[in-house]
């Protein structure tokens, strides 16, 4: 049982035959990008929900989204990062693709989001991990390189998958 339980958990330690360990590096690759991507979603998000004036003072610094639905922003999208955050710390067996797809999808719309505030000359915080941090090339090089883990599971998981099929059947 605990066997089971430990497979579904940490496929890519445990060998098909059970009796010993084996390590591989694609998907030690996979589990650490998806502990990254989980603590940068729950972090952001959990501070986002701590402050929310500050998150909002911020969201309308940007000038890019309607002033009436900036309450709404402030109120569901920091649940949203955390429960994202939360979705890929769990993991689900063939569901983290998805929830890949949709953090690169998250990341890109706020490096487009930083980028457009950038390039128009408001001087704003980013936002992502509370206030003090004020948009500039690094905060964008930085949302870039969060990025990394997000297409490395996205693009990387039937490679894994079909590395596990093929050890699985030459054991």
């Amino acid at each position: 049982m605990i066997a089971h339980i430990m497979q579904w958990l940490f496929p890519c330690f445990l060998s098909p035959k059970q009796d010993r360990v084996c390590f591989h590096v694609t998907c030690i690759l996979h589990w650490l990008s998806r502990f990254v991507l989980a603590g940068i979603f729950l972090y952001s998000g959990y501070l986002k929900w701590e402050s929310p004036l500050i998150f909002e003072a911020v969201l309308y610094t940007y000038d890019l989204f309607p002033q009436t639905l900036i309450p709404l922003i402030v109120r569901y999208f920091p649940w949203a990062e955390m429960v994202l955050g939360l979705a890929l710390l769990v993991g689900f067996r063939h569901g983290v693709r998805y929830l890949a797809a949709a953090s690169a999808l998250l990341l890109l719309f706020f490096i487009v989001i930083l980028s457009i505030t950038y390039l128009r000359g408001i001087d704003a915080d980013c936002g992502c991990f509370g206030p003090g941090d004020p948009i500039s090339p690094r905060t964008l090089v930085r949302d870039g390189l969060m990025l990394i883990p997000a297409l490395y599971l996205l693009f990387a998981g039937p490679l894994i998958r079909r590395r596990l099929e093929n050890a699985n059947r030459a054991s």
